[in-house]
């Protein structure tokens, strides 16, 4: 009988969240506004404190658009953006024309290196004569960053900080929940994130000032007239009530979310912790206590595994773990930074054995779009990527699916 497939992290249902959905049927409140939408807006402004509004929206994506725009970013300017990270925390700075700084990651977390962006910031008012706009920190995998060394930076120059939060919904620094640190606070509640509304997003707000302007923004930005009346560009981002209601329902489970993504870690690291050349990535200091959206393993480059020799003979057809609607036919095997052999090879040995499996995320300072972009790099994110996997974390794994995972980690390792 063949075993059931373990996903990375596939959304859990909390059983509530049919009643919302109901109402706002029976309500007939089937639009991008409602008692839904606003309900979940202060679950989450009481979720993440701070005295910060809340607007929930169609998109994490459209959290990150609209707080560029929030920052003043506009066609010429440049923004300084984690490299290592997933294309949603850059691809809006390029909707603006403007252009994205990539910075590579510190070892520890993972994250934005604060030295480097120091460096990176004066040698681009050194070349431009101009300060960027806006800095944008990524919580990677739900790791928090070392906010405290980032804001020091952005302090000095005085520029605003966008955290993307996107992956770090429930992680905290010093005991304050990620994504309100900075000016603005990306949230995402797509399908595979530590809560769902199916897909949808959130930006935390630093006040009311701020949070009028953002649902202007994202309502089309309608003047006050009895008929339609545009003076500034408008974008339809607002979440759906129905969408809304499912959020709602999640609130109620969120904290056993994040209290199972962090259980299934330890026990990674635990049936781990005598297998040579595997390394858990690990909270790095007392202050850091990340969500652990998903786990992440990285193999010793001299490790070898199972059929390694055989990996990159083929052309990949689709997209890995299905997620994209279309993509593009590969047009070769090979790319110019890829994952080591061993890693290439253990995923294909976990996908046989029916679990999803994925590389970290390949940095945007090697990815051909971005190939134009300044950049300053240091190496850490393209080492990272190439020893690097996730592996399933979300509140549907089971202890027994980790212990399954592991073993078929163990057997794949040639000794």
């Amino acid at each position: 009988m063949e075993r059931k497939r373990v996903y990375l992290c596939l959304a859990h249902m909390s059983g509530k969240e049919m009643d919302y959905i109901k109402e706002a049927f029976d309500t007939n409140w089937v639009v991008p506004l409602g008692p839904n939408v606003n309900g979940f807006e202060k679950d989450l402004e009481e979720f993440v404190g701070e005295e910060k509004r809340v607007v929930a929206l169609s998109s994490g994506t459209s959290a990150v658009h609209l707080s560029l725009i929030a920052c003043g970013v506009g066609a010429g300017d440049e923004v300084m953006v984690q490299s290592f990270t997933f294309c949603a925390s850059s691809n809006p700075v390029k909707y603006l024309g403007a252009t994205p700084v990539f910075v590579d990651s510190e070892r520890d977390t993972w994250n934005m290196d604060p030295q480097l962006l120091d460096e990176a910031i004066a040698d681009r008012v050194a070349k431009t004569g101009r300060k960027p706009k806006a800095i944008i920190v990524v919580y990677l995998y739900g790791m928090p960053a070392k906010i405290s060394e980032l804001l020091a930076v952005a302090d000095k120059w005085n520029i605003p900080v966008i955290e993307d939060a996107a992956e770090g919904f429930g992680s905290s620094y010093k005991g304050q929940i990620c994504g309100t640190f900075g000016r603005y606070g990306v949230l995402s509640f797509n399908g595979n994130k530590m809560i769902t509304t199916s897909g949808g997003g959130a930006l935390i707000c630093p006040d009311d000032k701020a949070w009028n302007e953002i649902m202007f923004l994202a309502t089309q930005a309608r003047e006050s007239y009895p008929y339609y009346q545009h003076e500034h560009i408008g974008y339809n981002y607002r979440l759906s009530n129905v969408c809304a209601g499912i959020g709602r329902g999640q609130m109620t489970v969120v904290s056993e979310h994040i209290a199972h993504h962090r259980h299934v870690h330890e026990l990674y690291k635990q049936l781990f912790a005598n297998v040579e050349g595997i390394t858990v990535h690990d909270n790095a200091t007392s202050d850091i206590n990340s969500n652990f959206w998903l786990c992440t393993i990285l193999l010793d480059e001299h490790l070898h595994v199972e059929g390694e020799e055989d990996v990159y003979a083929e052309v990949v057809s689709g997209a890995v773990g299905g997620a994209a609607g279309v993509t593009h036919a590969a047009k070769s095997a090979h790319t110019k930074l890829e994952p080591n052999r061993n890693v290439e090879a253990m995923r294909i040995a976990l996908d046989k054995a029916n679990v999803e499996a994925r590389p970290l995320w390949k940095p945007m300072h090697r990815q051909p779009v971005y190939s134009d972009c300044p950049c300053y790099a240091n190496g850490v994110s393209e080492s990272l990527f190439k020893c690097g996997l996730c592996l399933p974390s979300g509140p549907c794994v089971s202890d027994e699916d980790v212990t399954y995972i592991v073993d078929v980690i163990k057997r794949a390792i040639l000794h």
